[in-house]
């Protein structure tokens, strides 16, 4: 007899498929994108370029010298611990819409992905002019960063006089030489961002510990965790707090690259969100530690930053363990941001090769030209390098440019962070999710995001010294103000016509061109 008729089994779940280089292809070929980038990246890698453009040897150091004057050892040290937090709610917001879109354009692709249609490409191009102009600048300040280091140095070693002059043709020549790696040693450039991470790892350890151990006298806690210093000729306590959080703020930029670097990287959905969110963290562990050994270790505060040096890091250094030491580990500080400033150009150049190759740049057609043999986009390099110059030269005749450009840093990728976020909010449960997500945590998180970054957008566009004068003014609202009137000025006059609408005869025209044109050839 046979048994009554019930149910069907459940087949037995199918694992999902491993994902290789051609699902990579294939998506993005749905995201409207053929695959010309090589692609050789693993996740370590991905994470790696970020970790290294993050960089704490290289933003908290450059940087210190604001902290001690805009705050004191309280503010880089507590600054450092609530910005790194709020930096971690920003950074997931991004990995999750990472995982779901991921393609070099980054940032503005997202946007457009999930803005309302009648909307998009607005939302798009304005997403992707911050982006560019964040990019630019964050690049100027690692290499001006790395330039003013590299002065100190050979001040220390050489007897090198350090003029503003001088640090910008030190400047010029380490965008150069950035340059020059990305155009012809494309393989390099990717062992070299691996070198990179124990770069930081292994060098930062060993400042930490020779600042920890070598030294006679240290600071008192009370001094590390609650000494308030205000050299900014402000009278407001709380101001100065806030705009001090520039310091920190500064350092965890840069992260996008590894949404950037998806076209390059094997399993992008699940390596690019990674990341950034690793990128992240092990970066606000490692400069917590960094800054705690620095500040303890201090000898003079007024010795230190009044340095002739004009680095106080390097100061504190020679203070802490004499000359010979201190200046091979201010070698060490030297190399990471030779490092970081390396992975800056690379990312950037993607990113300006991505929004070219939607028109968005004058003159796209060169800015997205691929080179056949290295399969990297060199015009892009140069024009990343070119901008990041462009970007410094206010130095010779502005004492507070490297702190404007910080600024313009922070304020043009934060903005262009966290619209794909809000987007993305608004969008709510027609997100289409990728294997990368927060769940039911995407929500507040995203909403803490977009309340960071409004409020650190205003503060950093405030002045930070007083009086306000032609050589101390903030200029990053001028910056910030510059690319936007342009941008906006381009956009009512012609783009919206064509950007990103696969009906205008541009748009089509371009598309058919990319797409019909033969693959370069891997080398």
């Amino acid at each position: 007899m046979k048994p009554p008729p019930g149910p069907s089994p459940e087949p037995p779940p199918v694992p999902p498929p491993v994902p290789t280089a051609g699902s990579d292809e294939e998506r993005l070929a749905q995201l409207g994108y053929t695959q010309v980038l090589a692609r050789r990246m693993s996740a370590f890698s991905n994470y790696a370029v970020s970790f290294t453009i993050i960089s704490v040897l290289s933003g908290c150091l450059t940087m210190y010298l604001f902290g001690m004057n805009t705050g004191g050892p309280a503010l880089i040290t507590w600054g450092w611990v609530g910005v790194g937090l709020m930096t971690l709610f920003v950074g997931l917001a991004m990995a999750e819409i990472c995982s779901a879109y991921p393609t070099s354009a980054g940032l503005y692709f997202w946007a457009h992905r999930l803005a309302p249609p009648r909307t998009a490409a607005a939302w798009a191009w304005f997403t992707g002019w911050f982006n560019v102009l964040g990019q630019v600048a964050v690049t100027a300040g690692i290499d001006f960063g790395a330039a003013s280091f590299l002065g100190a140095y050979l001040n220390l070693q050489f007897d090198f006089q350090v003029t503003e002059e001088r640090t910008i043709l030190l400047f010029a020549a380490i965008l150069v030489l950035h340059g020059l790696l990305n155009t012809f040693g494309v393989r390099i450039v990717g062992l070299l961002n691996s070198v990179s991470v124990w770069w930081h790892v292994f060098g930062g350890a060993v400042i930490v510990g020779a600042l920890a151990f070598s030294p006679d006298s240290h600071q008192s806690a009370s001094f590390v965790f609650t000494e308030f210093v205000n050299n900014t000729g402000w009278g407001s306590g709380l101001y100065v707090a806030l705009i001090g959080l520039l310091m920190a703020q500064y350092t965890f930029t840069g992260y996008d690259a590894s949404a950037h670097m998806t076209e390059e990287t094997h399993d992008a959905s699940t390596a690019g969100p990674k990341g950034i969110v690793r990128s992240i963290w092990t970066s606000w562990i490692a400069g917590f530690v960094l800054l705690l050994g620095f500040t303890f270790a201090i000898q003079s505060y007024d010795g230190a930053r009044e340095s002739a040096t004009g680095a106080p890091p390097a100061q504190i250094l020679l203070d802490a363990l004499g000359a010979t030491t201190g200046k091979l580990l201010l070698l060490v500080v030297i190399g990471a941001q030779l490092f970081c400033g390396m992975a800056s150009v690379t990312a950037n150049s993607r990113m300006i090769y991505a929004f070219s190759r939607d028109g968005a740049l004058p003159f796209s057609h060169i800015w997205h030209s691929v080179n056949p043999r290295t399969r990297t986009p060199v015009a892009a390099v140069w024009l990343a390098a070119l901008g990041a110059l462009v970007l410094g030269l206010p130095y010779l005749i502005n004492v507070t440019a490297y702190a404007a450009v910080t600024s313009i840093a922070v304020i043009g990728l934060y903005i262009a962070y966290v619209i794909p976020t809000l987007l993305r909010l608004r969008k709510g449960e027609e997100f289409e999710r990728g294997p990368w997500h927060l769940g039911r945590w995407s929500r507040p998180i995203g909403i803490v995001a977009v309340a960071w970054v409004g409020v650190i957008t205003v503060l950093f566009m405030l002045p930070q010294v007083s009086p306000v004068t032609w050589e101390t003014f903030n200029y990053a609202p001028l910056a910030v103000l510059a690319v936007l009137g342009f941008a906006t000025t381009w956009w009512l006059a012609s783009a919206r016509h064509w950007f990103l609408n696969p009906d205008h005869e541009r748009t089509a025209a371009r598309e058919a061109a990319r797409k019909g044109a033969p693959e370069p050839s891997d080398p």
